[in-house]
């Protein structure tokens, strides 16, 4: 019998992809055609290999061995080199892409699945490529032909790496302040860009020939605010001369996790770019990049819960400690600790959340392989749950891998210590918690007369309609929300005070509609794999949705305390 991984679950894939979403129907689709589950089992297979004999062996070098910075040159161990080039020359990179542009047009849902291997084995080698392809998919999007070939085409090819340029100093996440300038005065039409960015992960470094940064800038007389801004491609070299672009790298974060992933601040001094598309649409390119970021982000926490479940799993099966609650004996030899309620409850939670944000990780990316006018409202109104709920309740997994372990938990000689720091990281990468909450109440739910909310609470209400179970408590949920939400369009800016709240209650209500879809999948099916979806499928429903009733309680009471108060009374 083969060894059980503990990086990822293939099993788990396998049922998600093929017994619930059905994943081979898709092979009718044109754009898919050539494939088969042949060719989707060779990527997952090809992708698990690579993820397990060249990531995750170098996962905890990189994060003792952190990248430095000479003042010449960053210096970053040569494991993570080797690894990317690897990953670039299994064409994983660009296999969801157009096969004009040498890709394989693997669906979107598959390709998430097979890259959730490698961010569970080593996200902070991961998030080169992450970035890199994001990047691409970009400019693929808005850019012209002669800046796909000139760029992407390298990056596709693992020549090129890229970066994502938003944040500064003085603005951090509000880029209506972003103050990087864009002149235009070249003959050529290229801009010359002057400004400090920070923050900005794969932001310098020596693995890749080049690295292709697609930075916001305020062009010359540019209206103030986010309408004022434009996106440029700078190079880190000239394509053409080979010579140091005006990219000056001013110094490196430090981060808790993340630790092999450089994160720069950059200074950009006369240096040249190219606009992409029309000056002033600069942040609505970039959402292209960052709505696919923020849903890695998701699928990263996703992945980084997971393998510490994993890990916390097969460690509960095998240490040995204490006996049951009712043994009398006190000479009977100790029993494995997952026989004890208290373990079993932490084992259990976790694997409600981290199997039921990968369900929703993956349905969401299924939603791009279907195009159509009601899965983009779905997908819309789903993003920011898909990166801000695994950032918060997948690293709760993490935080109990570490209390399963005991006091080997929080030492460095067990990794789960690191997976821990690395997932606290999502819960700020591409937009905080607070601001996923923003967007969700202030613009998702609201925009086009609240089409994407009402699609979802019908699709959760039929999910419930077909569980007899649990469909009961998961319809009162939704009906709760709907009508919480109504009261709150009578006041969105007193609502906006605690859309935090409102993140959490939809999320939650959100995996419990995961759940019970993968309920159905299992249902009438022997084992014990079965068994446990139909487990926490029980337990999501019955400990963990209950959650959102003091969360609806507080948006129902209009409390604005959080907008009133004096800061001055915090102490």
């Amino acid at each position: 019998m083969a060894a059980v991984s503990k990086v990822f679950s293939r099993r788990d894939l396998d049922f998600l992809l093929y017994e619930w979403l059905d994943v081979e129907a898709l092979t009718a689709r044109e754009r898919f055609a050539e494939h088969s589950r042949e060719t989707f089992d060779a990527f997952l297979d090809v992708s698990q290999q690579i993820a397990e004999r060249d990531f995750a062996p170098h996962n905890r070098a990189g994060d003792l061995t952190e990248p430095v910075f000479d003042g010449e040159r960053v210096t970053i161990i040569p494991e993570v080199s080797r690894a990317l080039r690897v990953f670039a020359e299994s064409g994983l990179i660009a296999a969801g892409m157009d096969a004009g542009h040498g890709g394989l047009q693997l669906p979107h849902v598959l390709q998430r699945a097979c890259f959730l291997w490698f961010q569970a084995a080593n996200t902070a080698t991961s998030a080169y490529a992450m970035l890199t392809s994001a990047n691409a998919h970009l400019l693929l999007t808005h850019g012209t032909e002669e800046q796909i070939r000139t760029y992407v085409e390298p990056m596709l090819a693992g020549r090129f790496t890229g970066t994502m340029c938003l944040s500064e100093p003085q603005a951090g996440s509000s880029l209506s302040d972003v103050t990087t300038r864009a002149v235009k005065g070249a003959a050529d039409g290229t801009y010359r860009l002057t400004g400090g960015k920070m923050w900005i992960s794969g932001g310098d470094h020596e693995l890749s020939e080049n690295i292709v940064h697609l930075v916001l800038a305020r062009v010359a007389g540019a209206p103030p605010g986010v309408k004022g801004l434009s996106l440029f491609i700078v190079p880190k070299k000239d394509v053409a001369t080979g010579e140091r672009n005006g990219v000056v790298l001013a110094g490196l974060n430090h981060k808790m996790g993340y630790r092999g992933t450089t994160n720069a601040v950059l200074a950009f001094e006369d240096a040249r770019g190219e606009l992409v598309g029309e000056e002033g649409r600069g942040l609505q390119y970039m959402f292209h990049m960052m709505n696919e970021a923020r849903i890695g982000v998701g699928a990263g926490a996703v992945a980084l819960g997971y393998t510490g479940y994993l890990h916390a799993l097969d460690y509960a099966r095998e240490r040995l400690q204490g006996r049951p609650v009712d043994a009398r004996d006190p000479s009977a030899p100790p029993v494995p600790i997952v026989r004890h309620p208290d373990v079993r409850r932490m084992l259990l939670a976790s694997k409600s959340y981290v199997e039921g944000g990968l369900a929703l990780v993956l349905w969401a990316a299924k939603l791009l392989d279907e195009p159509s006018e009601e899965n983009a409202l779905l997908l819309d109104v789903l993003t920011p749950i898909v990166k801000a709920w695994p950032s918060q309740w997948c690293r709760l997994a993490d935080d109990h891998a570490i209390q399963i372990h005991g006091g080997y938990g929080y030492t460095r000689e067990y990794p789960v210590e690191q997976f821990y720091r690395d997932n606290r990281l999502n819960s700020i990468h591409e937009g905080t918690d607070g601001i996923q909450a923003l967007d969700l109440l202030g613009r998702k739910v609201t925009q086009h007369g609240g089409a994407g909310l009402t699609l979802l609470l019908d699709r959760i209400r039929s999910a419930a309609a077909e569980s007899p179970e649990l469909g009961g408590e998961v319809l009162k949920a939704a009906d709760r929300l709907a009508a919480t939400t109504a009261g709150l369009w009578q006041d969105p800016a007193g609502a906006l005070v605690n859309a935090t709240a409102y993140l959490d209650a939809t999320g939650h209500l959100v995996i419990a509609w995961m759940w019970l879809e993968q309920e159905r999948a299992a249902r009438g099916k022997e084992g014990a794999f079965y068994e446990g979806k139909r487990l926490a499928a029980r337990y999501f429903v019955t400990h963990e949705l209950p959650r959102i009733g003091p969360l609806l309680d507080l948006l129902d009471s209009g409390d604005t305390l959080l907008r009133d108060m004096d800061d001055a009374w915090l102490g």
